[in-house]
């Protein structure tokens, strides 16, 4: 004999139905109308706006703070507001909590006239002005830095020519490549043959920021739509959507490069792999990786389809540092260092391995 449970079964099902396509509607009508939630707001000072640089100080959340610094260092690509989404979700905030005083090496898109930087321009000048500045604000002689993707590239070329002059105490990199070759994606679309960088470079300049958005959107091409419908789906949950707009913003935000920097960089690394080689150079100067001899740790992302794990593999046999590991975790290139996933893996073992460094 059927319950009342099972006679109302059916009209509570279509009832919850309704309801949610009366929330996705209204929802929706917010979603059009209404901006995103505000990112990167950690209250910070700017020490630094020249051209495409921008050098951060985040002001402290606690009074006693560890005496080393840290100076995170963003992908040339991306802007460094990854670090600092919204508060609960800010790696800048659970570092400054923890104890650390923290500064932020980021990115604007370079203009114009600022075509003709090199990678020698990021790596001998941009990164040491920016450790210089962050160690006279300090009164520290040393620094840690965390670099990000090709941030982390930037990182460890500038730590393998000038890490030990500069004070280097520590070096992290997250998700950072050393073997090109293993950039299935990205090596089909620079392949040599059919891609011209010279006219490229010399025909627009710098790079645009749609090529590049395109070429990272097309390395799962289903993607943007299955998001789509997802979030139409979802327009009832206010925290799932929060969080969408949050990294929606984040990677369709992405910025052109500097002409002769991207020729130089796709040549040096996609073509000739010669990080992997140990024959790159940075304005001339010949870049050994075991002459990194600080404590140094990468983290790599399971499921990154970005920098994928074989792309980072090699890295740590590389590095000249006794004092070395390397954690790979569940998650892809942007969960790895944002967002829950992130929250509950990387950022507690961080905080712990750069404690531990930072007295």
């Amino acid at each position: 004999m059927a319950t009342a449970a099972d006679l109302l079964g059916p009209f509570s099902a279509a009832a919850t139905e309704f309801d949610r396509a009366l929330q996705r509607n209204l929802k929706g009508l917010e979603y059009l109308t209404l901006s995103g939630p505000q990112l990167g707001a950690t209250p910070k000072d700017v020490l630094i706006e020249r051209g495409t640089m921008r050098l951060y100080h985040y002001r402290p959340l606690v009074d006693d703070v560890y005496r080393v610094p840290i100076l995170l260092v963003m992908a040339t690509t991306n802007r460094g507001y990854i670090f600092d989404m919204v508060p609960g979700q800010s790696l800048v905030e659970y570092l400054l909590r923890a104890g650390f005083d923290v500064f932020m090496l980021d990115w604007e898109a370079p203009r114009a006239d600022e075509k003709a930087l090199t990678l020698a321009s990021y790596v001998l000048d941009f990164l040491p002005t920016a450790v210089e500045r962050v160690k006279r604000e300090t009164g520290e002689p040393d620094l840690s830095v965390i670099g990000y993707c090709f941030g982390g590239v930037l990182s460890l070329l500038w730590a393998a020519l000038e890490g030990t002059r500069q004070g280097l105490a520590n070096l992290v990199t997250f998700t950072t490549p050393v073997d090109f070759s293993a950039m299935e994606m990205f090596q089909n679309w620079s392949d040599r043959r059919f891609f011209d960088v010279d006219r490229l470079v010399d025909t627009l300049g710098n790079c645009p920021g749609d090529y590049l958005y395109t070429a990272f959107d097309m390395l799962r091409p289903g993607a943007r739509i299955a998001q789509q419908i997802r979030v139409v789906d979802q327009l009832h949950d206010d925290q799932f959507v929060r969080s969408f707009r949050m990294f929606d913003r984040w990677a369709t935000d992405i910025l052109p490069l500097a002409g002769e920097y991207f020729r130089e960089t796709t040549k040096q690394l996609m073509w000739d792999n010669r990080l992997l080689h140990g024959t790159m150079e940075v304005a001339g100067r010949a870049v050994d990786l075991s002459a990194v001899t600080v404590p140094f740790l990468h983290v790599a992302a399971l499921h990154d389809h970005i920098v994928p794990t074989a792309a980072s593999a090699p890295l740590l046999g590389m590095i000249g540092a006794a004092d070395k590991d390397e954690v790979v975790l569940k998650g892809g290139h942007v969960s790895l260092v944002a967002g829950g996933n992130a929250i509950k893996r990387l950022w507690p073992r961080l905080v712990e391995w750069l404690g531990a460094r930072s007295v």
